[in-house]
């Protein structure tokens, strides 16, 4: 059990000094002088009496308050509305201004509600730093735990960006789980043309393009003449007509159309559904504060086409940047939904963070420092289901044939480190350039690969000079005809 605050005695000659100290401080008080200010520690500081735990679950919650605050400091309440407000209202009662809550899945979210909506303090508390309970582990030790760790300042909040990029998140999070659905129903569409050998997806690059899709409709209407199905292809379709014919000829068999059609009914619902969503979105970030109230034309051409594009506006570019105050999408890598999802996950507000190296941390991106004894036992980086970590590397594998500075970055750290460190790198490098544009309000200027080998090079050879220099050897430079990507 952990010690009381009055209970904590001080070692190694801390007694004696503090007692001198005491004694000076009444002789200089019996002499007519002010009582100096005695200043607090840091302990005393997040001292918090007035805190309270709670164990979230399902179906019930238990909390803990103060066991001197009431004869019962420990009590179960239902996870119905009213038991919610019961427990606000038992908090209050108790003279509690601090609620330490478990993020157990997302049963916290109504009770973190209706906490804050009263005026609590509620921090929400990762689990793995409150895990290890000691003696046995039930739901009243929990509580207890946790109301101990609060009452004690030992638990730090988990980062909730503001309300309304809370809602923002949900609608984000629920768009990506409509296009994972989505996806799931093109595989089925690839299944059942596999089974009628139809080779339509070795041709084309995209089944859901515009050749695939005029395709597979016509083949729905009924038609089966391979030549009148090939003639259908797009303009800008790389495959030639006769090689589409040829893939087209299969066993036209009616339960593989069945599921074939089926396959193509829930794929147009999905994306009807991706669509209301798109429109919600753009509803709520019309609706978000503007940091650039007046937009300036958007120069330059976009990169690429997204393979899930935001179906609003000029493809939610112009919001995106309204609501941020400067263009994101011009970081290598990063398009407008990758950038919707960094948004709604992280906010605007980037005071959260002290510097761009906590920014990194907390995304999980950093390497690991496991060391004991002196001696390094891992240094692989955190394991974090952060979703705008999963929208940074996956901008950073992107960036693999990128002639870009960030991609000349990239291969330099795959050719040295292997591939998966080399994502982790770059995403890192990403998300600390997001995180000095959104705080500095700077717009990303890309200086080319061309500058970043010129810099590498300069690095290499000043290494060079410096180790020869150190062994007593004068280093000359001489026109090389080897390029800095290929550099060690």
């Amino acid at each position: 059990m952990t010690p009381r605050l009055d209970e904590i005695v001080p070692t190694d000659g801390r007694e004696q000094r503090r007692r001198r100290k005491s004694e000076k401080a009444k002789a200089r008080r019996a002499g007519g002088g002010e009582p100096k200010e005695r200043k607090r520690s840091k302990f005393e500081e997040r001292f918090n009496p007035n805190a309270a735990g709670i164990d979230i679950g399902s179906d019930c919650h238990y909390v803990a308050v103060p066991e001197e605050r009431t004869e019962m400091p420990v009590r179960r309440f239902d996870a119905f509305t009213a038991d919610l407000h019961a427990i606000a209202d038992w908090l209050k009662s108790c003279g509690v201004t601090s609620v330490a809550l478990e993020s157990t899945g997302v049963y916290w979210i109504p009770l973190f509600e209706v906490l804050e909506a009263r005026g609590f303090e509620v921090l929400l508390v990762d689990p793995y730093k409150i895990k290890h309970v000691p003696s046995r582990k039930t739901d009243v030790l929990d509580c207890q735990w946790i109301q101990e760790l609060h009452s004690l300042g030992f638990l730090t909040p988990a980062f909730r960006p503001a309300d309304e990029i809370c809602v923002l998140r949900s609608y984000a999070r629920q768009r990506d789980r409509l296009i994972r659905r989505c996806g799931d129903h093109v595989r089925h569409m690839q299944k059942a043309l596999a089974q009628m050998n139809l080779k339509l997806t070795e041709v084309i690059s995209s089944i859901t393009g515009k050749t695939g899709m005029k395709i597979l409709r016509a083949i729905l209407a009924g038609e089966r003449d391979p030549q009148k199905l090939a003639a259908m292809r797009d303009g800008r379709c790389r495959a030639e007509e006769a090689t589409i014919a040829l893939a087209l000829e299969g066993n036209w068999r009616d339960e593989h159309l069945f599921e074939l059609r089926q396959a193509v009914e829930f794929y147009d619902f999905y994306q009807a559904q991706i669509a209301a969503c798109d429109r919600e979105l753009e509803a709520k970030l019309q609706s978000l504060e503007a940091r650039r109230p007046e937009l300036p034309a958007l120069e330059g051409k976009r990169k690429g086409q997204p393979s899930h594009p935001l179906q609003f506006g000029d493809g939610g570019y112009s919001e995106l940047y309204r609501v941020t105050g400067v263009d994101l999408t011009r970081v290598e890598g990063l398009d407008a939904p990758s950038v919707l999802t960094i948004l709604s996950e992280i906010g605007v507000d980037m005071t959260k963070w002290r510097s761009s190296k906590a920014f990194a941390n907390w995304l999980g991106l950093c390497p690991g420092s496991k060391v004991t004894g002196g001696k390094r036992l891992s240094s692989q980086s955190r394991r974090c289901a952060n979703r705008a970590a999963r929208a940074f590397r996956l901008a950073a594998y992107g960036l693999q044939h990128s002639h870009s500075y960030l991609g000349a970055f990239y291969r330099r750290i795959k050719s040295r480190l292997g591939a998966p460190k080399a994502i982790t790198a770059t995403a890192h490098k990403l998300a600390r350039i997001v995180y000095a544009m959104l705080r500095n309000q700077t717009e990303y200027d890309d200086k080319g690969m061309e500058y970043y080998e010129t810099r590498y090079r300069e690095r290499a050879f000043a290494n060079l000079k410096r180790n020869a220099r150190r062994l007593g050897y004068h280093l000359v430079a001489v026109e090389a005809q080897v390029p800095a990507s290929a550099l060690p």
